[in-house]
């Protein structure tokens, strides 16, 4: 993508009224925190008097768009907008160029270019940059090593620390604090965890109670507490949506992200990915659909992209299911909607045929969005059909089971005979490791001699990332707590009802997330229960208390739900939102939660982004 003109931007969603609607659906209205974000950046732009084009850091394409569309920049005199690339900005005729980055000493190198090339022309610009989600005093230094500093006007930092994903769902997008906060002891990302919920307090109330597991958990906790006591005097006066948070390390579940998830849209991101809410999909499944397509005319090339929410009322119904039962969801709903259809020929009088009609274009967007979840269900299917998914996903609930946890893996072996993708492995020599509370060294060495002379010395590096994370460990104590962690929190249960489920355990055909049984315990009986398997995981576990400003105290009716946001330190996958969605809609739960996250993760991505190869020389 070179650059975009206003009628022809690629960058950010167009003008959609109901964009953000489902956000206010749940039981806590998530558009207010995308009101208060929307507000800041309309401030910021309005400083700005004039005509603007937006040069992109391109990664934050994807979350902005969640929070703003192309018709709110517009409102607000931007005029084009371009990607962040070295060299000459393109040509544009305004007043204001603003740069959208985060803060990366790399990307200052870039904009820099930028800026000296239009002073080399004389242009009468002003330049000013907006950092997200801070600013950052080595970029500035940057800036002004590179003699550009003096040029830009407005330097600023836009906090887009969480943003809403859906009505029970928020992410900050941080691909990276996983590796950093375990591999490279960088706790940036945990400093921005606690300033985002410092903000969602300011706009939803105290939560009285956090609850925590983990280093990092008891790290953000520490710095919210400190953040609370500063601000001592402004204390808002809201009373509290929350009832309690409960912050999760990813490190005392390593296991969950390696499976493969088996619900739908847990499939949907192993196979495809899902970026900022959005899919991309091989579309000559989809152009069969549009009856148009002549014999002989091309194919469309180019991926169908997809947004999948729950606004969309099919997917928002079967997007938690197992796999396995989404046939026959999918057969369901298309009896429904052609009996739907067929009530036209009954329509006889005008009011009738007036009311048939009203109908009309809900029934049309109902059909249309049957027919692409037939067809994603249809391409998923011929993957989860085949030998080789299977034969993988077999291995994977052995080790979950511990059977052969001890000994090299015969798949393992093939696989990397057959040069299998590198990930696959990984995916699977961690989960066996992680199963086994760590390797034989003996074993250990085999299988990293065998990866290293398969795909190459330049893996050394991320193998050793995987054992200072401790994905992948040599064995140091003789004892395997795995197995009693699995039996006493019931992490595996046998005949697992995958299309009336009544355990989370569907979410993984059997496996029960360890993340959100103890997320599960803590709700009911608590975890006073289980205090010696929490002494098994690493990290502390706690309870802090928030004092609440007078006649703030909640008084709960008979039978109301508490309401719980689970902040997951590392990233989450699609599997476990399933399995929190299913407890929140148990009859006696008890419990809705609300899920917060570093990052959307699943086995493949979390994998590489541990990944290094050396720097070519």
């Amino acid at each position: 993508m070179m650059h975009t003109t206003a009628s022809s931007h690629l960058t950010l969603p167009t003008v959609r009224a109901k964009m953000s609607a489902h956000l206010s659906y749940g039981r806590v209205n998530l558009n207010i925190l995308r009101e208060a974000a929307r507000k800041e950046l309309r401030e910021f732009l309005d400083k700005c008097a004039g005509s603007k084009a937006i040069v992109w850091d391109e990664y934050l394409t994807g979350p902005f768009g969640l929070i703003a569309q192309y018709s709110l920049l517009k409102e607000h005199e931007v005029e084009k907008m371009f990607t962040l690339k070295g060299g000459r900005l393109p040509a544009a005729d305004v007043k204001n160029i603003i740069f959208f980055v985060r803060p990366r000493l790399e990307l200052m190198d870039i904009i820099a270019e930028n800026v000296i090339s239009e002073d080399k022309m004389h242009s009468p610009r002003d330049f000013h940059i907006l950092f997200v989600p801070r600013r950052s005093m080595l970029c500035e230094q940057r800036l002004k090593e590179q003699g550009v500093l003096g040029s830009l006007i407005n330097i600023d930092e836009y906090i887009l620390d969480l943003i809403p994903y859906d009505g029970d769902l928020l992410s900050m997008e941080s691909e990276g604090a996983f590796r950093e906060c375990y591999l490279e002891s960088d706790q940036t990302s945990l400093y921005h965890t606690a300033k985002g919920l410092m903000t969602l307090q300011a706009l939803y109330g105290t939560i009285p109670q956090i609850f925590g597991k983990g280093e990092c958990a008891r790290h953000v906790a520490n710095m919210m507490l400190r953040m609370k006591r500063e601000f001592a005097g402004s204390q808002t006066q809201i009373l509290p949506v929350f009832d309690s948070l409960l912050l999760l390390d990813r490190n005392i579940d390593l296991l969950t992200p390696l499976a493969t998830q088996l619900t739908y849209e847990g499939l949907i991101d192993e196979v495809y990915g899902i970026t900022n809410g959005y899919v991309k999909l091989p579309p000559e499944k989809f152009a069969a659909q549009k009856k148009q397509v002549e014999v002989g005319k091309d194919l469309p090339t180019e991926p169908k992209k997809m947004q999948l929410n729950s606004a969309e009322e099919l997917y928002a119904e079967i997007r938690d299911k197992n796999f396995n039962a989404i046939g026959a969801a999918l057969s369901k709903k298309a009896k429904i909607i052609s009996a739907a259809f067929e009530e036209r020929h009954n329509a006889k009088t005008v009011g009738e045929i007036k009311q048939f009609v009203s109908q009309l274009p809900h029934m049309q967007a109902a059909r249309s969005s049957l027919a692409n979840h037939t067809s994603i269900a249809e391409l998923i299917k011929d993957i989860t059909t085949s030998e080789a998914f299977f034969d993988n996903l077999t291995v994977e609930q052995e080790f979950m089971t511990g059977v052969d946890t001890d000994k090299v893996n015969t798949y393992i072996e093939d696989c990397i005979a057959q040069k299998d993708p590198l990930i696959k492995i990984l995916r699977l020599v961690c989960m066996q490791s992680v199963c086994n509370n760590g390797l034989k060294q003996k074993i250990l060495d085999y299988y990293k001699r065998e990866i290293l002379q398969t795909y190459g010395y330049e893996h050394m590096l991320t193998l050793n990332n995987l054992e200072k994370t401790g994905l992948l460990k040599p064995q140091t104590s003789t004892r395997n707590n795995y197995p009693t962690i699995r039996k006493t929190l019931k992490l595996w249960m046998e005949d697992a009802n995958e299309q009336n489920p009544n355990d989370i355990s569907y979410v993984y055909s059997g496996y029960a997330p360890l993340s959100i049984r103890l997320t599960q315990v803590l709700a009911r009986p608590g975890w006073r229960s289980i205090e010696e398997v929490l002494k098994m995981l690493p990290g502390p576990h706690f309870e802090e208390r928030q004092q609440l400003p007078a006649g703030l105290h909640k008084k709960r009716q008979q039978g109301e739900n508490r309401t719980t946001l689970v902040f997951f330190l590392g990233g989450v996958t699609y599997a476990e939102i399933a399995a929190l969605r299913f407890l929140s809609q148990m009859e006696d739960g008890g419990t809705e939660y609300i899920i917060a996250t570093t990052k959307l993760i699943n086995g493949t991505s979390w994998i590489k982004s541990l990944m290094d190869r050396p720097e070519a020389p």
